[in-house]
């Protein structure tokens, strides 16, 4: 299969099918942990999805989602980047493009598409080729400076979100500060704090469900109708 060309960084190409979005940040920022949270409130909301992960060489995050019991095992696919994560989510994104395909082939009607990156760095972000929408994760304890260093995933992202915001006071970090100084430096895109751990009624995750729904799913099903 023949990759699209690359549509420029800043426009979004309406396309059939599920709504895909992608989620990228450093190793160790929570990603997965936030799509566990993720899918019980999307199908909850009644929304069919699947997940389609990305490491460098293993399965390992796939195979997380399977064994958790929150999502049919089928309805996760794994790709293998094979080089620098970034090069399969914007550089050439065919392999992943090839697996949202697939899932849609596999699961006629699926609503949402996750994608989730391999760990990376702050100059991380995605084709618009892939994805409609896409989020970064940072978490507290990389430290209160990573907003200011306003890299291209922090700068661009649809959403960013801060995780871990309850381990604040055990590494010396003012999560109101970090939250503040990340709003001001995103001008008017969006930025959620949340926790992954404890509490399941955590409001920045419910706030994350209802961007998701009001700023993708939405504007997908006015686009199909």
């Amino acid at each position: 299969m023949t990759a699209p060309a690359p549509s420029p960084q800043g426009t979004k190409t309406a396309a059939p099918g599920a709504a895909r979005i992608g989620i990228g940040g450093p190793v160790g920022s929570g990603k997965t942990a936030l799509i566990e949270c993720l899918i019980p409130r999307f199908q909850a909301a009644g929304i069919d999805l699947a997940v389609i992960t990305n490491d460098l060489v293993t399965k390992e995050d796939a195979e997380r989602l399977q064994r958790g019991g929150l999502i049919d095992p089928k309805r996760v696919m794994a790709v293998e980047a094979g080089a620098c994560p970034h090069t399969v989510i914007r550089e050439d994104p065919t392999l992943n493009i090839a697996a949202a395909e697939e899932c849609e082939w596999r699961f006629p009607g699926v609503d949402l598409i996750i994608i989730e990156s391999g760990g990376d760095n702050l100059a991380s972000t995605f084709s618009l080729d892939l994805v409609d929408w896409w989020m970064f994760v940072i978490d507290v304890a990389q430290g209160d400076d990573i907003p200011r260093k306003r890299g291209p995933a922090i700068l661009q992202a649809d959403l960013l979100v801060i995780n871990k915001i309850d381990l604040a006071p055990h590494v010396g970090v003012d999560a109101g500060a970090i939250v503040a100084e990340a709003t001001e430096i995103r001008g008017k895109r969006p930025t959620i704090a949340c926790r992954c751990r404890g509490d399941e009624a955590d409001p920045g995750l419910a706030a994350i469900v209802e961007t998701i729904r009001r700023d993708v799913l939405f504007t997908a099903g006015e686009m199909a109708s």
